[in-house]
């Protein structure tokens, strides 16, 4: 073995780095890397780590990994994957109900919607690449299980990037993507086709990365700089002690990042800082909903106000009631839900519309769920499933459907609920409040 570390990517081109570092290895037997250390508490140790760029659905980046792996005999090898996705390919994951009502009351729908979208894309690259995704990390797990070697788990928690990738992008963003992923899914577009076999040439990757980037400036910071940062310093980590060989299995489009901070490890920022979840930030949706239900509640509230009679009032009532209800139910139908969910959405969509801390969605949800008792099966099941009928045929997505197709119905209801209250029933606004304010103004006697 070399006495100089050194990095080198699957050309075989050879680059000499010092590492500095005070974690014990112990931590990279049991695959958990802690995230309150510093690149600044490491003393200098020698080992050589071997970066391997893959695609993730290629046949030969498969050949590769085993050809890198059985030629060098490492102590280590290390792997673009956390513990959650390890488990997943290997088996290990055991069923179990899923909570719907704290994966609803927390506002993660929509970020596993974006997980399993991405899930399916990848997947039906690998099925017409013929290789299964994620196939070339278990390819070096396998290999390294051959030769004796320690596994080690270099990558951030699945669950940390998804929340820190959806928290940090803006509206215009997360729309951009959710199209992007959906017409991908369906197979739709695509522009230029790319040579899987050839995408870890470094020039086929920055055009890649640069286009996310032109795309998404969030999504590429979330998923690949930070991780970029996160897998070196663990890489790092991973390095302490000296004397060892690792061959690190990475996507191709994470090798030049990883590569820059290991030239430098002082770079590598904490990894506390990578794994911290995004502070709720301003949101045009949630201004927008909250305008919503403002504006409904002052024209319900100058209604009375201003002496309308009862019978308009409960016209108005109606009106919105129906429309809210219909919307948010057709939702429901729409998304396949049972019965009982459709009621519920029906029944429940003139109220959460306007509270703008409860969504006809969550209820509808959570009432979809206690008839269909999704599981841990039902999740890892969606990613083989092919087409969108299959997979409204499973329960867990059936769940998400059902909650994210109500809370659209109920919004759209909203805005044509209003139109059709102000119109419909032959109110002015200008009138409503200017009768309202009159009627204030003599009660408070001014």
């Amino acid at each position: 073995m070399a006495n100089d570390p050194y990095i080198t990517d699957s050309r075989q081109d050879t680059m000499s780095y010092n590492y500095e570092s005070t974690t014990s290895s112990s931590e990279v037997q049991e695959h958990d890397f802690s995230t309150d250390s510093t690149s600044e508490n490491v003393a200098p140790a020698p080992s050589r780590i071997s970066l391997v760029g893959t695609a993730h659905v290629s046949e030969k980046s498969i050949r590769e990994v085993k050809e890198t792996i059985h030629n060098q005999q490492p102590d280590v090898v290390a792997v673009e994957l956390c513990k959650g996705r390890y488990d997943a390919l290997k088996g290990k994951t055991q069923t179990s109900d899923i909570s719907v009502k704290e994966l609803l009351a927390e506002g993660k729908v929509y970020f596993f919607l974006i997980h399993m979208l991405l899930a399916h894309v990848q997947k039906r690259i690998g099925k017409e690449m013929g290789v299964q995704p994620g196939a070339e990390m278990l390819a070096a797990i396998e290999a390294a299980e051959e030769i004796g070697a320690d596994v080690a788990l270099v990558d951030r928690d699945i669950q940390v990037t998804l929340q820190r990738f959806w928290g940090k992008m803006g509206l215009i963003e997360k729309t951009k993507m959710i199209g992007t992923l959906i017409a991908a899914a369906l197979g739709i577009g695509g522009g230029d086709e790319i040579d899987i076999d050839n995408i870890t040439e470094q020039d086929t990757v920055t055009v890649l990365i640069e286009e996310l980037r032109h795309t998404s400036p969030s999504a590429a910071e979330v998923l690949i700089d930070e991780r970029d940062a996160y897998i070196a310093g663990s890489l790092a980590r991973t390095a302490a002690g000296g004397g060892k060989n690792i061959v690190a299995v990475v996507g191709a489009g994470h090798r030049s990042g990883i590569e820059k901070y290991l030239s430098d490890p002082r770079t590598i920022p904490p990894l506390s800082s990578l794994v911290t979840l995004p502070k709720k930030r301003f949101s045009l949706m949630k201004v927008f909903g909250i305008g919503i239900v403002a504006l409904a509640l002052a024209i319900f509230l100058l209604l009375i106000i201003s002496g309308t009679s009862i019978e308009l009032l409960l016209i108005a009532f109606g009106w919105w009631f129906a429309i809210n209800g219909t919307l948010s139910a057709l939702g429901t139908i729409i998304a396949g839900g049972h019965p009982y969910s459709i009621a519920t959405s029906f029944g429940v969509a003139w109220l959460t519309s306007l509270n703008p801390m409860m969504a006809a969605g969550w209820f509808a949800g959570i009432v979809e769920a206690k008839q269909r008792h999704p599981t841990t099966d039902d999740l890892k099941e969606i990613m083989k499933l092919e087409t969108f009928s299959e997979m409204k045929k499973n329960n867990f997505f059936r769940v998400i459907l059902v909650a994210g197709l109500a809370n659209i119905g109920s919004v759209i209801g909203s805005i044509i609920a209003l139109y059709v209250v102000v119109t419909i029933t032959g109110l002015d606004p200008r009138d409503i409040i200017e009768a309202g304010l009159n009627n204030l103004m003599i009660r408070l006697g001014i």
